[in-house]
């Protein structure tokens, strides 16, 4: 059974779409990479800042591990498996390279700035959750490491004017031609 990882900045839609996603398959798992980090009783060290400390990398590193390993874990057992996660920069190619299954997919939402921005402020206003906290990094320069820094691998869609169904359309209407990685 494949992985595939679906990744993007905070509120592009991520948990939203694979939650989604994965209720299109018969078997399925929705991996949330972030519930690693939040296991971390005490000594947890976030990232955010344009320069975070090495602990903190060392941590988003086994949190990326072991999302790596239960999603390689689920897929041998028989689920098609959405591992979802904020994974920018180097840490995608690394990360497709940790996940042994076959197919591996990667789907990069990249709605705009703006889109975002309006996705963050409805969140915090229907829950209370705030992403982007003062002295991390900001959605435009978060925006910019995805554009700029994170390799162009797998199916990168804009999402700004996609409902959640056109996204998860769109994806598996591409998945095998344009969302795959290492076969």
């Amino acid at each position: 059974m494949p992985v595939l990882v679906l990744t993007g900045v905070q509120a592009s839609g991520k948990s939203t779409v694979a939650e989604a996603l994965a209720g299109r398959f018969a078997e399925s798992v929705h991996v949330r990479g972030d519930i690693f980090r939040r296991m971390v009783v005490n000594g947890r060290v976030d990232m955010g800042s344009a320069d975070p400390p090495a602990e903190a990398v060392r941590q988003l590193r086994l949190r990326y591990d072991l999302a790596c390993l239960v999603a390689d874990r689920y897929a041998q057992a028989g689920f098609v498996v959405i591992l979802q996660d904020i994974v920018l920069g180097q840490h995608l190619s690394e990360m497709a390279d940790r996940i042994h299954t076959r197919p591996l997919y990667v789907v990069v939402l990249a709605p705009s700035v703006d889109v975002v921005k309006a996705r963050e402020a409805a969140r915090r206003a229907a829950r209370g959750k705030v992403a982007y906290k003062p002295g991390d990094l900001g959605i435009a320069e978060l925006d910019r490491a995805l554009r700029e820094d994170t390799p162009h691998i797998g199916l990168w869609i804009d999402t700004s004017e996609q409902t959640v169904e056109h996204t998860v359309e769109e994806i598996l209407a591409r998945l095998s031609t344009d969302a795959v990685v290492n076969p």
